[in-house]
């Protein structure tokens, strides 16, 4: 495929990747004019984030799978094509139960497309300086598009309604498809017969699902709970029982063979460690803005936007260049250094804080996230071959979002906790808030550092591109 091509077909990729995490995202903003609007409980209003991550996380796997069997361009076709109808329905919903049903099923028309986008890029882009480029795009468009999501949500809520959040996606979702059916090239896959393992289908989904459902009710019910610790144990029992019988399988789902190669394993370990610390920084330090510091919606946005805009220029101006001259492993470090220096500024945060002083900085080192997932992605997709490319693909997107839900529950639950208990020694409001966000950002920086020690060790450095080509680049 000619170059003009494979750039139509990456436009494609992260366009779609957009959409669905600004999806994530944008909605987060929306919360109180939906509930206010359909008459959401405070328990049901949860869900309509839930139903989304539940579908989302559970099925990434499966459908990465089904890319390699059945065609991974026909998998992000059928993919767009369920969340942009899903977006629809969930925009014109004038209850709950069908605006929660619309969102599960954008949930998996998202895990379909979003499983196999990596796949495809990898297959488009062999040479290692294109495909490092590639990767910073698509990785610019992960990371960046959820601060731009909070100030989409927030002026779209503002100055039209919430239904115009779901609204939104109509438009691009519908360029995807005519673009993605020009643009992505066409694969007959493996067919269903080379791993048609129904059973190892069930189990996995299955074990993701109610893991996760687990997970995103533990500030419900609690960490300690009998339904957080029965249903972890199903889920454990489930995903066990899934690895069994992909050893016996005559066609498995998953050959494990993935889980042999040093830079995949290390990878999503690593990828599982820093989502679930970062994820904290984008929903705490919103919580914190508004809750604390008195921002709006709208405000809210706009003060993360920085953040936003520095992985932008990083992820787009220099980590490509940084990882051919370097290598993964190295930029990774850096990236990771430089994160674990972000949430260590946040545990200082103060009760009555300085946006320039105490924010903005914050927000600036966030360029290490423009440093480390491109890094990260390459090397979580570099041990797969072709046929496997849309497994790697699943496994790593699984991975982030096991990641995303573990770090939003395990810190949320923290931070309420220990505000809980200085609410309870006299501190005002404002002070007890603080200190319970202080001490998520304490826990995140520890899982940081132990993915910085993960990625030393496990992680192998690769070889750097001649000099020669880096002089040409720059």
């Amino acid at each position: 495929m000619r170059a003009p091509a494979r750039s139509l077909a990456l436009t494609v990729l992260a366009s779609a990747m957009l959409m669905t995490v600004l999806d994530g995202s944008i909605v987060t903003v929306a919360m109180p004019a939906i509930q206010a609007d359909l008459g959401f409980t405070p328990a049901g209003l949860s869900w309509v984030v839930n139903a989304y991550l539940i579908a989302f996380g559970s099925l990434l796997l499966l459908a990465g799978r089904l890319g390699d069997l059945v065609g991974r361009r026909r998998m992000f076709l059928a993919g767009t094509t369920v969340f942009t109808g899903a977006s629809v329905l969930a925009a014109v919903a004038a209850s709950p139960g069908v605006l929660i049903a619309a969102r599960f099923l954008q949930g998996a028309g998202s895990a379909m497309s979003s499983a196999v986008s990596l796949g495809i890029l990898v297959t488009l882009f062999t040479e290692p300086r294109e495909r490092a480029r590639a990767i910073a795009v698509f990785s610019f468009t992960g990371a960046a598009g959820a601060s731009l999501g909070q100030v989409l949500g927030g002026l779209l809520t503002d100055a039209l309604s919430w239904n115009w959040i779901f609204f939104v996606n109509l438009p691009i979702g519908a360029a995807a498809i005519a673009l993605a059916a020009r643009a992505l090239p066409a694969d007959r896959g493996l067919g269903l017969r080379a791993g048609a393992d129904a059973l190892g289908a069930l189990l996995v989904t299955a074990g993701l699902m109610t893991g996760i459902y687990a997970v995103v009710r533990i500030e419900e019910y609690g960490a300690g709970s009998a339904h957080t610790l029965g249903l972890g144990a199903l889920a454990l029992a489930l995903l066990t029982g899934f690895l069994l019988r992909q050893r016996r399988a005559v066609t498995p789902l998953m050959p494990l063979r993935i889980l042999r190669n040093r830079s995949v394993a290390g990878a999503n370990l690593v990828q599982l460690l820093m989502v679930a610390a970062l994820f904290s920084f984008q929903v705490l330090v919103a919580l914190y803005l508004q809750k604390v510091q008195g921002y709006g919606a709208t405000a809210t946005g706009l003060a993360m936007l920085p953040a936003a805009l520095v992985i932008g220029a990083v992820s787009l101006g220099a980590a490509a260049r940084l990882i051919t001259r370097f290598g993964e492993r190295a930029v990774l470090l850096t990236g990771i250094t430089l994160l674990i220096g972000v949430l260590g500024l946040l545990t200082r945060l103060p009760v009555h804080a300085s946006y320039a002083t105490d924010l903005l900085p914050v927000m600036l080192l966030a360029a290490g996230f423009g440093l480390a997932l491109p890094a990260l992605t390459a090397l979580g997709m570099s041990g797969a071959d072709e046929a496997d490319a849309g497994l790697a693909s699943g496994l790593f997107n699984t991975t982030q979002q096991i990641g995303m839900a573990l770090g939003v529950a395990a810190l949320t639950t923290l931070a309420a906790a220990r505000t809980e208990a200085l609410d309870a020694a006299g501190r005002t409001a404002a002070e007890a808030l603080t200190g319970g966000y202080r001490l998520a950002f304490g826990v995140g920086t520890g899982l940081l550092i132990a993915a910085l020690a993960v990625a030393a060790t496990l992680l192998r450095t690769r070889a750097a591109a001649p000099k020669p080509e880096v002089v040409i680049a720059a």
